[in-house]
């Protein structure tokens, strides 16, 4: 199919040096799940506690005033990891507000993810010259439940799902929710637009640890090309699965 393609080249080297402030302690290097499967340029730091005395800037502090404790945890150290990201890269603190439909708003000339789940958190960041989007997700290797699976499949997701059963002990159907939530993550800082779980057709490569998602509207135009599809890295580890989308400037 014709149009941009991103694709995700695997790279353990990404997940190294320290957790500077961050708050809370980092995955050691090789030890993290999306480190493994993002590229050089993806600043990513990632860790499976919370510091509760990490401190929020006070606008960040007010978009939370009111959550409940998990929710104030997950945003706090996703928010940490953001900047402890941003500083591989050489940028200061600075607040990281919600956007339109809560995505977080980055520095100028930059673009990043943030990622949380039970017992993980993550964030990448990368510089717009090298990368354009950038999707990250985590979930429970857990098998989903059937209406879920039900409601977020198309086209010939349900019997790809089925084919490939418990492969090396992976919850495929998770796997697949979350590759369309890293799609929808990347998609969206590119269009300002809703993409529905029925508008992108995935399909998964287990044996390569990757996915491709056909999307079924119209892209937005990367490097002057129409964004037809999408192609990303998994990973299934500690109890875990990750998924990456990578959109390049140039392809």
């Amino acid at each position: 199919m014709g149009g941009a393609r991103a694709r995700v080249v695997a790279d353990p080297a990404a997940v190294s040096g320290g957790f500077s402030g961050a708050g809370a302690e980092a995955l050691a290097p090789g030890a993290g799940l999306l480190g493994r499967i993002l590229p050089p340029e993806v600043a990513v730091v990632e860790t499976s506690d919370d510091d509760r005395g990490v401190v929020l800037f006070p606008e960040e502090e007010a978009a939370v005033a009111g959550a409940v404790e998990k929710r104030r945890r997950e945003f706090t150290t996703g928010r940490a990891c953001a900047r402890a990201a941003l500083a591989r890269l050489g940028v200061p603190p600075a607040p990281l507000l919600r956007g339109l439909r809560g995505a977080p708003q980055w520095p100028t000339g930059l673009v990043g993810s943030i990622t949380h789940c039970t017992g993980y958190r993550a964030a990448g960041v990368a510089r717009t010259q090298d990368i354009v989007s950038l999707g990250l997700d985590t979930e429970p290797n857990q098998p989903l439940p059937a209406w879920v699976l039900e409601a977020i499949t198309c086209g010939g997701e349900q019997r790809m799902i089925a084919g490939l059963g418990t492969t090396a002990g992976v919850h495929w159907d998770r796997l697949l929710f979350s590759a369309k939530e890293s799609v929808y993550k990347a998609w969206f800082p590119l269009t300002q637009r809703w993409l529905g779980f029925d508008q992108a057709d995935i399909t998964v490569d287990a044996r390569e640890g990757s996915f491709a998602a056909r999307l079924l509207v119209p892209g937005p135009l990367v490097a002057d090309q129409p964004l037809t599809e999408i192609h990303g890295r998994c990973l299934a580890d500690r109890g875990l699965v990750a998924t990456a989308v990578v959109v390049p400037a140039r392809t």
